[in-house]
């Protein structure tokens, strides 16, 4: 498995052609992930959404490729790794950070194999011993290696 001391990532920059193409393939299932996400964590931390608590899950997944706004990708020895900062149009200076993977191998129909891997959640340890929690990013957050 990657780590982020065995996969060298580029620096962030604006989404490539092949990045916007295969976010759009994955479209759908990370829209449905991040729903899910939320419902399951409004039950037990609602922290993790609390950055968009007054959105509708249609408006908090009104996003496109378009809204891809910077990736960072690392070669690994079966394909690459791309993480990608997604714009939420609903929520002026939010984001989702999310990881997914393409095939080194072109399938059969001449398509490289896209798998969704996850969104980045964030579980912190506050200066009072507490926690906070937070699935929703910033303008100031810059993308990074993560595993969830």
């Amino acid at each position: 498995m990657a780590t982020s001391e065995t996969c060298d990532l580029s620096a962030s920059h604006a989404p490539k052609p092949e990045a916007i193409k295969s976010f759009k393939h994955l479209l759908p299932k990370i829209k449905h992930e991040l729903v899910h996400m939320r419902h399951s964590y409004d039950k037990h931390e609602p922290g993790y959404f609390a950055g968009v608590s007054g959105t509708s899950d249609d408006e908090l997944t009104s996003f496109d490729e378009t809204d891809l706004v910077a990736v960072r990708a690392g070669q690994v020895a079966y394909g690459v790794i791309i993480f990608g900062k997604v714009k939420l149009p609903s929520s002026p200076g939010q984001y989702v950070f999310v990881r997914w993977f393409g095939g080194g191998e072109e399938s059969k129909s001449g398509e490289k194999d896209y798998k969704f891997h996850s969104i980045y959640t964030e579980e912190k340890d506050d200066a009072d011993g507490g926690k906070s929690f937070r699935a929703i990013m910033g303008d100031e957050d810059e993308l990074f290696f993560f595993n969830e």
